[in-house]
């Protein structure tokens, strides 16, 4: 099916326009403010937009694994800007750095991808069943950067609040972040996009996902949740990403929950795919 755009959703705030389908009222987005990197939200010790990162002192066009700090853990991105598939070490994906603002090599360095933003033509539609949905309006290579799941950082008291007044009726956006650095040392990151975010925050869940979060660390220690496409993708095929983290280590354990009886609600996944495990994610870390 082929849908007709216009609008730009991000206000000019990208380097391409996200579009919006032809027939969705503007007041659909009237509670909404789009941001294209994540801001601070409530209990979030840390701006996102601060630099804290060393950079490094490569003179060079683009940076060198054997040489460059940042690449001290590998080469990420093939000269064509894609994701190298990373390889898992145990169940942990190795840590990802880019190239930051206080870098002494290029801004074409093959380093900065994420931070570069949206490239992409991409189109916001109305699903059937499933809200508002991403679709990708070119053909995009396996690797290829789509967007961050951009939205308020906020602290782990604010995201249980949140998660625990949303009605039957309303959507989870929170996305929580586990990452082990060794030992039991354990870091949270929970970004919520339900008002504040970007173009993330309409891409729905599949059980079987053409994209796949990876988490990038460019200007702070605060990971950026980036999508790349796991697979080659069609034009006009919907984007998805796996709710509950897949490769990218979102917690999705169970833990043991006070208060049992505010428990939100399981709600029913119509990603149709044939793994569909029937029901969305529901990570029950945030409410621990």
């Amino acid at each position: 099916m082929i849908r007709a755009y216009s609008r730009d959703l991000t206000g000019g705030l990208e380097n391409v326009p996200v579009l919006i389908e032809n027939g969705v009222p503007k007041e659909a987005f009237s509670n909404f403010q789009y941001v294209p990197e994540s801001v601070q939200g409530p209990g979030c010790d840390i701006d996102p937009s601060a630099v804290t990162l060393p950079g490094c002192s490569c003179r060079a066009q683009s940076c060198l694994p054997d040489s460059c700090p940042c690449l001290r853990f590998g080469q990420t991105y093939d000269s064509k800007g894609r994701l190298n598939q990373q390889q898992e070490d145990g169940i942990y994906s190795r840590p990802v750095f880019e190239c930051n603002a206080l870098c002494a090599c290029s801004e074409s360095c093959q380093n900065r991808v994420v931070q570069k933003g949206v490239e992409i033509r991409l189109g916001v539609f109305s699903t059937k069943d499933r809200g508002f949905g991403v679709e990708a309006l070119e053909r995009l290579p396996c690797g290829r950067f789509v967007c961050e799941y951009a939205g308020e950082v906020i602290g782990s008291h604010e995201a249980r609040r949140r998660q625990l007044s949303q009605t039957p009726l309303d959507m989870n956006y929170i996305i929580a972040v586990q990452e082990h650095s060794g030992g039991d040392r354990v870091t949270q990151t929970f970004v919520d996009p339900v008002t504040v975010g970007n173009v993330g925050r309409f891409i729905n869940h599949s059980c079987q996902p053409n994209l796949v979060m990876v988490l990038v660390r460019v200007h702070s220690l605060l990971p950026r949740l980036a999508l790349f496409a796991k697979r080659d993708i069609e034009r006009y095929e919907e984007l998805t990403f796996d709710y509950a983290g897949g490769q990218n280590k979102a917690s999705s354990g169970t833990h043991t929950v006070p208060n049992v009886d505010k428990i939100p609600l399981r709600k029913v996944c119509h990603c149709g795919a044939s793994n569909c495990t029937g029901f969305l994610p529901l990570d029950m870390s945030v409410l621990h």
